[in-house]
């Protein structure tokens, strides 16, 4: 038979560390991204802006130098008006260098080309080789033009006789905007490059804080390994001293461990005390059986016995498994019953009225110092089933003087039930061990009195499960007395339930 292949694909893992540097390094590429181009058209703008107005002011210029004829301008009509110092003094230098250098240079930038047409279109008049073509404006204008290599800025104007007001030729002046594209490309490689170190720098330092700060998770992170492969292992997170949230998510992530742990080892040792106690009824009813099952079934007189007895342990077992149950039940009672209230008053006079009447060789006594009506947050028969697992208690071990004492008292934002017995009491060095599950100080009269030993366990655990207290003040020989001490409800989160 063939193996089968594994068809599952294979997860790739992205560090949270790697993911937190990517994330800067895109949130620096996109602000600076963002600055950078804002920053970079407003420059650029400023500088075409620039070259925009050396533009205007050589049209302006050059045509107060030819505004001052009154026909049509000719060659000789625009050397005589512009009067270049070369021409007048015979100088051997070419016509296009000598309006270049002189005239047309101190009104144009060196890269500016001006050119001078005559009413039909001629041109009559050039400082360089034409890039854009000819075209009558009957208006003063300056826009960007299509040229060889990248657009040039134009700027075209009607030569008008300020003598007889009418149009005697064109002026053009041509900017090949070479300065400005050369500062338009250093300042685009500039803002590259420091746009390529930005996102580097950020992503490194990106890299670098999250390692630092996210490095708890690691620690964490082994922690839950070493849970993994052993629950039981003691392992825990290391102390942060960081003050922040990983730093709480570490104490929380300690303290739900220390609470597992618990769980685990209460559950083990639940495991072991209810089969340690269920062990010797089990051992009791098979030995009255097998010997019944050989000889005794001809008896009826070991008949009757052997029956009570598996009856009687059938019962305990029966009550230990009732009990089993309602501790089970107390271990919830924060999700199921989170809610509930309960008026503490009128519980512990029911329980009390109820004790008068099935033991009424007992004197039962009630102080009740409430003057008003108390609400306690914990669910009414849970209540009164630690009501009554600690007055059953109290007559079961009180043996001479049969008396049981009940007392209701506030605090300032609680209230306290007692549950006083005058009984046995019990030893100083028991009073820690008595509310351990299946836990009895004297093992063989707590049996011969019934119980398994968990009803101190199901009450105190009721108790704290509505955060509430219970504790203990006992000396041998003269009793004990069980406080309850349980929150109350604020008037205020009444009104708003109701």
């Amino acid at each position: 038979m063939k193996p089968q292949k594994d068809t599952k694909k294979t997860e790739y893992r992205l560090s949270l560390k790697v993911k937190w540097a990517l994330g800067t390094a895109l949130g620096a590429l996109l602000i600076f991204a963002g600055l950078t181009f804002v920053l970079f058209h407003t420059f650029t703008q400023d500088l075409l802006e620039q070259e925009r107005q050396d533009v205007n002011q050589s049209l302006v210029a050059i045509n107060q130098h030819l505004n001052g004829e009154k026909n049509k301008l000719t060659k000789t009509k625009i050397n005589r008006s512009i009067q270049p110092e070369g021409l007048l003094s015979g100088s051997n230098k070419s016509p296009s260098k000598i309006y270049g250098s002189s005239v047309t240079r101190g009104l144009s930038a060196p890269d500016m080309i001006v050119r001078i047409y005559g009413l039909n279109g001629k041109l009559l008049f050039s400082t360089g080789k034409q890039v854009s073509k000819f075209n009558a404006s009957s208006k003063k204008s300056v826009k960007l033009a299509a040229g060889t290599k990248h657009k040039v800025l134009l700027g075209s104007m009607p030569i008008v006789s300020t003598k007889t007001h009418h149009k005697i030729g064109y002026l053009q002046v041509e900017n090949k905007l070479t300065t400005y594209y050369q500062d338009f490309n250093r300042l685009l490689i500039i803002s590259g490059l420091v746009l390529i170190l930005v996102v580097i720098a950020s992503g490194l330092l990106g890299y670098i804080l999250s390692y630092f700060l996210l490095r708890p998770i690691d620690d964490i992170h082994d922690t839950l390994t070493a849970i993994r492969d052993d629950p039981t292992d003691d392992r825990r997170v290391p102390e942060l001293h960081r003050h922040d949230e990983l730093s709480d998510l570490g104490e929380m992530f300690n303290e739900m461990l220390d609470r597992m742990q618990r769980y685990i080892e209460q559950q083990s040792q639940f495991v072991e005390d209810v089969s340690h106690e269920l062990r010797t009824p089990v051992a009791i009813i098979q030995g009255h059986m097998e010997m019944l099952n050989r000889w005794g079934k001809d008896d009826p007189k070991i008949l009757s016995e052997s029956l009570d007895a598996s009856l009687k342990e059938t019962k305990r077992m029966k009550d230990l498994v009732q009990e089993m149950l309602d501790l089970s039940r107390a271990e919830q009672v924060e999700i199921n019953f989170r809610d509930e209230k309960t008026d503490v008053g009128k519980v512990v006079h029911q329980v009390f009225n109820n004790f008068k009447m099935i033991h009424p060789d007992f004197t039962f006594v009630l102080d009740d110092d409430l003057k008003e009506t108390l609400i306690v947050p914990i669910y009414r028969d849970h209540f009164e089933q630690v009501l009554i697992i600690l007055c059953d208690n109290a007559v079961k071990y009180s043996t001479k003087r049969k008396e049981i004492h009940l007392s209701l008292s506030r605090t300032l934002n609680k209230v306290e039930v007692g549950v006083q017995d005058f009984g046995e009491g019990i030893e100083q060095a028991d009073m820690n061990k008595v509310f351990n599950r299946f836990y009895r100080v004297d093992k063989a009269r707590s049996r011969k009195k019934g119980g398994n030993g968990l009803g101190l366990s199901i009450a105190k655990r009721l108790v704290e499960g509505y955060h509430g207290d219970i504790t203990l003040e006992s000396s041998a020989g003269y009793g004990s007395l069980f406080r309850i001490t349980l929150p109350v409800v604020d008037e205020d989160v009444l009104r708003l339930d109701s």
